[in-house]
């Protein structure tokens, strides 16, 4: 890129001039208003004016992705690239965010704008990143190779800490690698999170003196208020744990930078909400350009759905962030392990191995799938690390199951699509 520029593709919609709107993003969001300046000098525009690189039109539509009383279209669309010199924007991401993705949203004449992409130059790599990444979280939770096995508690709101407790010995003597408090649990009056460590790190520590196996588990340490997040994390820390659960979006990229800074815990990321900024074709964002920020500011593990979700994500969609998740920004340092989950019980195995590009560098995160196997949770890891083998060695999941009761009585129960 030259001259260190950061580069966003937008993919804009209008009944108008999109050559002309891309030019008024470019002004109105750097050096330029609605009227000339006798201030916006030759220097001043050479120094901070952004720049419309490339128009790439697309395939108009017949109905704007925002309503559009005033016209009729037909909405012509194209994905615009805007060059921004870094001298505008620094490596700052509060600045990033205001001056080349929040403030376009707000330019009339657009029926939709959507932010596909983000280049960042080299000087971006002063950010921290995972601080144990995909090498880390197998180093903590001793899993050389092959798929990392996980699970939620659940019910995921009402047991109190004592209940929790016996959940997590349960998951332990089931085989597990990673437990995590549902992202909805953080510390409420009926189990706190200081009762929680209290009760569950001596469940993780006797398993590991039985058996050599010390298994990760995530504490949900969220909060608003940055300094009664660090105070989470220090309880944590002071109990023997090593994770956390961080809901991104609650607690802002201010408050992930302020816990990455001072963080001795494996942060695996839970982004809810992160449907509003990308449900809509037309509006918000990409995962490609919001991952890419996280992963700057630390996140280690990254919840992305997975195939046959329970939720609204399609399958493509899924296959898309796992790989934008596997691209390194700046180094292979710099990626987050991919956390499938949702609705995941080992029957999604083959292909979601086949459609990753034959990946074992995940972690597969099951709840129901794990707590609801008709023979209990022992054979729900059981049943889905004999999914994951039968994906690696390229066997159909019904031929598998044939050697492999506890497979078939996944099967049986929630389907044999593979």
């Amino acid at each position: 890129m030259a001259n260190d520029d950061i580069r966003v593709t937008y993919r804009l919609e209008s009944a108008g001039d999109i050559a002309a709107l891309a030019e008024k993003i470019a002004s109105d969001q750097s050096t330029g208003t609605f009227t000339e300046l006798p201030g916006e000098s030759e220097a001043v525009r050479a120094r901070c004016a952004a720049k419309v690189i490339s128009i790439h039109p697309l395939d108009p539509l017949d109905v704007p992705s925002i309503p559009d009383p005033a016209s009729t279209g037909p909405y012509v669309r194209a994905d615009v690239v805007i060059a921004f010199p870094i001298e505008a924007i620094g490596t700052d991401i509060a600045a990033l965010m205001t001056i080349a993705i929040a403030g376009v949203y707000s330019v009339r004449g657009l029926t939709g704008v959507r932010v596909v992409d983000i280049e960042l130059p080299e000087p971006w790599s002063t950010h921290p990143g995972p601080q144990f990444g995909i090498a880390g979280s197998r180093r903590l939770m001793g899993v050389d190779k092959g798929p990392i096995i996980g699970s939620i508690i659940k019910p995921s709101l009402g047991l109190l800490p004592e209940e929790t407790a016996l959940v997590v010995k349960e998951l332990c003597e089931a085989g597990v690698d990673f437990i995590k408090d549902d992202e909805k649990l953080m510390s409420p009056g009926y189990s706190t999170l200081q009762d929680r460590v209290k009760v569950i790190m001596p469940v993780i520590d006797q398993h590991e003196q039985q058996t050599g196996k010390r298994v990760m588990y995530a504490f949900g340490i969220s909060s608003a208020d940055p300094d009664v997040m660090m105070q989470n994390h220090d309880l944590v820390v002071s109990g023997g744990g090593n994770a956390a659960v961080i809901n991104i979006n609650s607690v802002g990229h201010g408050g992930m930078s302020f816990l990455r800074k001072r963080s001795g815990l494996c942060l695996h990321a839970h982004r809810n909400g992160w449907d509003i900024l990308t449900r809509h074709p037309g509006l918000g964002m990409e995962f490609r350009v919001y991952q890419k920020i996280w992963r700057l500011l630390g996140v280690d593990q990254f919840q992305i759905n997975g195939i046959q979700a329970k939720y609204w994500e399609s399958d493509d969609s899924f296959v898309q962030s796992f790989k934008d998740l596997a691209t390194p920004i700046f180094s292979e340092a710099d990626r987050s392990l991919p956390v499938v989950c949702s609705g995941q019980w080992g029957g999604q195995a083959v292909e979601t191995y086949h459609r990753t590009g034959r990946s074992l560098d995940l972690m597969y995160l099951a709840g129901g799938g794990i707590h609801g196997h008709p023979m209990g949770s022992a054979a729900g890891v059981r049943a889905i690390k004999q999914a994951w083998d039968a994906a690696a060695l390229s066997v159909d999941l019904g031929e598998y199951a044939k050697e492999h009761v506890e497979l078939a009585s996944a099967l049986k129960k929630w389907g044999s699509k593979p």
